[in-house]
C-alpha cells in the first residue's frame, strides 16, 4: 500500500467535514493565495530592480520562473518530508523559509543573490506549505471536499489583487529592499497557517481497540509511493495535466502585450488582468459547489474536461480579438475556464489516487507538471519573436489545452470505463488502510461478543424447554396413577 501520512492520525478517524476543519480550510486559502500569487506579485519590483544591477528584464524574468519551478518541481522532496515528519512541522519550518528568503534578498548585492534567496529559499518555503495544505484539507473533508478545494483555489486570485497594489506601494514608500523585507515579515503568516494544521482526534470509543489493532499490523510505510505508476487513472491524469500546463499559464502572461500591441495604453490594458482576475475569483467556489452535487461528484472527471475544452476554445476564439473589447470578453470566458480547472484539478487528483496515496501523487506530478512550466511561456515567448503576431501564441496555447481535454477523455473512456471498478473507489470518505482495519476490528469484536451471548441464550432456551418438558412428564404420570 501507499506510504501512510504522519497527519493521518489513529485509526478510526474519519473526515470530519467541517469544525475545526474550516480553519484548515482557512490556512489553506491564505497557502494558496501566496504560493500562486507571490511570483507574479513580486513583478512590480523588476524596474527598480533592473536599474539597481544594470540588468535586463529576461534577467529578471528568471525570479518569477526559479519560483515557480521550485514550488512545482520540489513536489517529491516535500512528499517524502510530510510523509516522514507530517504536515505540520513541514509547514511551519517553510514559513520560516519563505519569509528568510526575502530577508536575505533585501541585502543583496548582485542579481544572483536574489536568484538564490527569493527563488531558492522563498520558492522552497513555499512549495513546503502549498503540498502539505492541499493533503490536510483531504484529510479534513470527504462530502464536502469539492467545495473545499474550491474555496482553498480562490485565494489565488484574491492575493494576487491584494499583493500587487500593496506591492506597489511599499516600492514607492520604503524602495525594493523595504519592501522585500517587509513581505518577509507578512510571509511569516505561513506558520500560523501550519498551526492550524493539527492531526484528527480519535473517537473515544475506537481508541483503545483501533490503537490495538493498529500496532498489531502496522503497515511499512514508504517516504515516497511510485506504485501510483500502476495507476492507469493516475497516468493519464499527469500526461494530461503536463500538456495542459504548456497551454494554461501563457494567456496571463501576454494578454497585457497584446492589448498594448493594439496600441492600448498601459493603465488600460493593465485592467484586462483585474477583469480576469476578478472573474475567476468567483469561478473557482461555484465550480467546486458544482462539483460537489450529488449527480455531478461521480462524473468530476467528465466536468474537469469539459472545463479544459472551455479553456482550449477560449483561447482558440481569442486570438481573433482584434479590438479592446474583443479581449475583455475573452478575459471574462478565460476567468471563466481557468477557475473552474483550478478549482477542479487537484479535486480530481484525489479522486483518482485516493486519501492514502494522494501526499505521493500530488508530489510526482507537481514535478512532471514543473517541467510543462518552464516550457510554456518561454516556448510561447519565442513563437512570438519569431511571428511576431500574438494570434499564434494564442492558438498554439489553445491548440495544447485542447489536446490535454481530449487525452484526458479518451483516456477515461477507452482505458478505465471497461475496467471493473475497484470496491474501493467506491469510497467517499477519507479513511486510510489503516483505519479501515481498526474499524473493522472493532466491529468483528462487536460481533465476537453478539456471538457468544447467543449461544448462551440458546442453552438457555434449551434448558428452560427441557425442565418444562420434564414438568409436563411428571403430571402426566400423576395424571394416569389417579
Amino acid at each position: 500500500m501507499g506510504g501512510a501520512v504522519v497527519d493521518d492520525g489513529p485509526p478510526g478517524v474519519k473526515a470530519p467535514d467541517g469544525g475545526w476543519g474550516w480553519a484548515v480550510l482557512a490556512g489553506g486559502f491564505v497557502i494558496t493565495g501566496f504560493s500562486y500569487a507571490f511570483p507574479k506579485a513580486v513583478s512590480v519590483f523588476f524596474k527598480e530592480l533592473i536599474r539597481e544591477f544594470d540588468v535586463g528584464y529576461s534577467d529578471t524574468a528568471w525570479i518569477s520562473s526559479i519560483l515557480l519551478a521550485m514550488l512545482y518541481g520540489t513536489g517529491p522532496l516535500c512528499s517524502v518530508l510530510v510523509n516522514r515528519f507530517g504536515c505540520r512541522p513541514v509547514m511551519m519550518v517553510g514559513g520560516l523559509f519563505a519569509s528568510l528568503g526575502m530577508i536575505l534578498a533585501s541585502f543583496a548585492t548582485s542579481i544572483i543573490h536574489i536568484y538564490l534567496c527569493t527563488g531558492v529559499i522563498t520558492g522552497l518555503g513555499l512549495a513546503l506549505n502549498f503540498q502539505p495544505s492541499l493533503i490536510m484539507l483531504n484529510r479534513y473533508f470527504s462530502e464536502r471536499r469539492p467545495l473545499a478545494n474550491g474555496l482553498a483555489a480562490a485565494g489565488s486570485p484574491v492575493a494576487l489583487c491584494c499583493l500587487s497594489p500593496l506591492g506597489q506601494i511599499l516600492q514607492y514608500k520604503y524602495g525594493w529592499r523595504g519592501g522585500f523585507l517587509i513581505l518577509g515579515g507578512i510571509l511569516l503568516n505561513c506558520c500560523a497557517c501550519g498551526a492550524l494544521m493539527r492531526p484528527l482526534l480519535p473517537p473515544k470509543k475506537l481508541e483503545e481497540s483501533a490503537v490495538v489493532a493498529a500496532e498489531e499490523k502496522k503497515p511499512k510505510k514508504k517516504l515516497l509511493d511510485f506504485s501510483v505508476f500502476k495507476d492507469r487513472g493516475f497516468l493519464i491524469y499527469t500526461l494530461a495535466a503536463s500538456i495542459m500546463v504548456l497551454g494554461l499559464f501563457v494567456p496571463p502572461v501576454f494578454v497585457v502585450s497584446y492589448a498594448k500591441g493594439l496600441g492600448y495604453e498601459d493603465t488600460k490594458s493593465a485592467l484586462l488582468l483585474t477583469i480576469l482576475g476578478f472573474v475567476d475569483m468567483f469561478a473557482r467556489p461555484a465550480s467546486g459547489l458544482i462539483a460537489g452535487l450529488k449527480w455531478v461528484r461521480p462524473r468530476t472527471v467528465y466536468l474537469f474536461s469539459f472545463a479544459m475544452l472551455f479553456n482550449g476554445i477560449t483561447d482558440l476564439v481569442g486570438s481573433q480579438a482584434k479590438d479592446y473589447n474583443g479581449l475583455v470578453v475573452f478575459c471574462i470566458f478565460f476567468g471563466m475556464s481557468y477557475g473552474m480547472v483550478g478549482a477542479l484539478q487537484f479535486e480530481v487528483l484525489m479522486t483518482i489516487v485516493g486519501t492514502e496515496k494522494f501526499s505521493s501523487a500530488i508530489g510526482l506530478v507537481l514535478l512532471m507538471e514543473a517541467f510543462a512550466v518552464l516550457l510554456g511561456p518561454p516556448g510561447a515567448g519565442r513563437l512570438l519573436d519569431t511571428t511576431h503576431q500574438y494570434m499564434h501564441v494564442f492558438l498554439l496555447a489553445g491548440c495544447e489545452v485542447t489536446l490535454s481535454a481530449i487525452v484526458i477523455v479518451l483516456g477515461n473512456f477507452l482505458c478505465l470505463s471497461r475496467r471493473k471498478e475497484h470496491p474501493e473507489a467506491k469510497m467517499e470518505m477519507a479513511v486510510t488502510a489503516t483505519e479501515e482495519e481498526g474499524l473493522n476490528c472493532v466491529v468483528e469484536g462487536e460481533e465476537d461478543e453478539e456471538g457468544e451471548e447467543e449461544p448462551r441464550g440458546k442453552e438457555m432456551g434449551a434448558n428452560s424447554a427441557q425442565k418444562a418438558g420434564d414438568e409436563r412428564i411428571v403430571m402426566e404420570n400423576n395424571t394416569s396413577d389417579q
